[in-house]
């Protein structure tokens, strides 16, 4: 497809899995789209070869994805800006752009999944203190595997804002034929689901790498979502999005496959590795939920929030607690 010149610039931060996804989306769909690259030598990959191999091996990228390690260039005059960087750098790169920014009421998407630790806040909170205040955030979440989307496999997600002209400007750029986009107004309800499900990820992932089957893995995912209702009602999320795609769909998606970083250090926790050496073996991708539990379980026991299957997780995750003692400690509650 060639380039198409138009009014609207496009900046994605960051290059992972999901943030190269999303920009081949948008480039897909006929707009140039400038992609903030952080290792050169990845940066000579996309632009030379249209493909990113770390995160989305066999891709080929669209040829509208323009490449660059220079965010002063990506960023400035964007109109539209997504932020696909891990939850715990949201903070510091919104910082790095601020200054960046030159559109009046630029709209910044983002894409993380999580807490922020010792704040609890939202990444779409997190942004709206760094940016300026004139940004306008909306948050994108669902059942949306970067593996999948990026080859053009049908997916739906949600797109979360109570601007309602923001919206219909970030489903224009997304929506597609195989990657549907639906606005909802419950954006702290969609973030919620999108940090709790990788909770219930990991311990869905010991669950299967320790064969208990079909029957528990049913079980944990239902505590799961029981307790992303807990959470979300306790800070003032509609009930509903918790059984839509942002919650439901994202939890069975994130808990149940192969391509769920979370269920993968579940399954390497119930092989008996530790989270350092789990974490080589994930070559520099991020499991969300290994950051997000610490965070939900503080808020939890500061706010009286029963969650139990958040406590198991982190408990083993954070203070060496047995993990036979931790699933047994869960089934009495199951």
């Amino acid at each position: 497809m060639s380039l198409i010149k138009i009014a609207t610039k496009i900046a994605v931060v960051g290059a992972g899995g999901w943030g190269t996804t999303l920009a081949n989306v948008i480039a897909v769909n006929g707009h140039a789209v400038h992609l903030w690259v952080r290792e050169p030598e990845l940066k000579e990959e996309i632009g030379k070869k249209r493909q990113n191999s770390s995160y989305l091996p066999g891709v080929i990228l669209s040829e509208n994805i323009v490449p660059s390690s220079d965010l002063e260039g990506v960023v400035r005059d964007a109109a539209i800006i997504v932020m696909a960087v891990p939850s715990k750098f949201v903070r510091e790169m919104a910082a790095k752009i601020k200054p960046l920014i030159t559109k009046e009421k630029a709209i910044v998407v983002s894409a993380a999944k999580g807490l922020e630790n010792e704040t609890y806040k939202t990444m779409s909170q997190v942004l709206e203190e760094e940016l300026p205040q004139h940004i306008r955030v909306i948050a994108i979440s669902g059942p949306n595997h970067c593996e999948e989307v990026s080859r053009r496999m049908p997916t739906a997600t949600v797109i979360a804002s109570k601007d309602k002209k923001a919206l219909e400007k970030v489903k224009g750029i997304l929506n597609n034929d195989y990657f549907k986009v639906y606005p909802l107004d419950d954006r702290i309800g969609v973030e919620v689901c999108g940090a709790i499900k990788n909770i219930t990820a990991i311990a869905a992932g010991v669950v299967d790498g320790l064969n208990y089957g079909d029957n528990t893995r049913a079980s944990i995912i239902t505590l799961g979502l029981t307790e992303m209702s807990r959470f979300g009602k306790a800070v003032g999320a509609k009930r509903a999005t918790f059984y839509g795609l942002a919650g439901v769909g994202d939890l069975i998606a994130t808990a149940t496959s192969k391509h769920s970083r979370n269920h993968f250090v579940g399954e390497k926790i119930a092989e008996g590795m530790g989270m350092e050496d789990i974490q080589k073996e994930m070559h520099g991708m991020v499991a969300e939920g290994v950051y997000t539990v610490k965070s939900v379980y503080e808020f939890s026991v500061k706010n009286s929030i029963d969650m139990p299957l958040t406590t198991q997780v982190y408990k083993v995750l954070y203070e060496g607690k047995n993990l036979r003692d931790a699933i047994s400690d869960l089934i009495k509650l199951i």
